[in-house]
């Protein structure tokens, strides 16, 4: 039984490392999504180019090779060397950043025509507008899908164990080369990861209730 516990610390001392990952990969794709989703929209045509050719590769290649790239190609070339928690997040804040800026783009375009016209018509810069109607009726449109996108990300953070990085799933694959049991680290992990991803969703609910509130007799 004593042994037992030490494994679960083991497993628990990976989530703590999931849960980083996720914070910080998901702080990542954020801004990563609204810059890159925006520049999608900008009227300059190379910013227009730029994003596309960003959110292109990063949603046409597999998270398993950004992640090699980033963490054993990336120092070859003498510019960086990153750690392998630094990898690990900027690989799935780049992956997830490139759905998330179609998100945002999505949004944006969603709102009525009307609404830009009229934003025209008091003569807002296209900062006001962007900042105080356009983004505040296009936010409630994106978090269901960025709470997705957040979803996916926490269970994309199992690839770092391929680079050594001690998340649940790695601390689980150590409990059991080390016990022989299969089933009770990886039921313990799955168990984690569904309690994590119903946090997610909850905050994410949370969220639209707050940013949903009063926008219903606006418009």
């Amino acid at each position: 039984m004593g042994d037992w516990s030490g494994y679960l610390t083991l497993i628990l001392e990976g989530a703590r490392t999931t849960v980083l990952l996720t914070v910080l990969g998901s702080a990542v794709a954020l801004v990563v999504a609204f810059v890159a989703g925006l520049g999608r929209l900008s009227p300059v045509a190379a910013v227009r180019w730029l994003a596309t050719a960003y959110i292109e590769f990063f949603r046409g290649t597999s998270i398993f090779v950004q992640l090699f790239w980033i963490y054993f190609v990336l120092p070859m070339t003498g510019l960086w060397a990153p750690t392998p928690m630094q990898a690990g997040v900027l690989a799935l804040g780049l992956n997830v950043g490139a759905y998330g800026a179609e998100v945002v783009r999505g949004a944006i375009q969603a709102v009525p025509r009307d609404q830009y016209e009229a934003c025209i018509a008091v003569n807002l810069t296209r900062f006001q507008r962007m900042r105080h109607v356009i983004l505040p009726q296009a936010l409630p449109l994106m978090l269901p899908t960025f709470g997705n996108n957040a979803i996916e990300l926490l269970k994309a953070t199992s690839v770092v164990s391929l680079i050594s990085l001690a998340d649940m799933t790695f601390q689980a694959q150590v409990v059991r080369s080390q016990t022989g049991s299969t089933l009770v680290p990886f039921v313990t992990i799955l168990v984690l990861y569904f309690a994590m991803s119903s946090l997610i969703s909850l905050a994410i609910r949370a969220c639209e209730r707050r940013v949903t509130r009063g926008l219903d007799g606006v418009r």
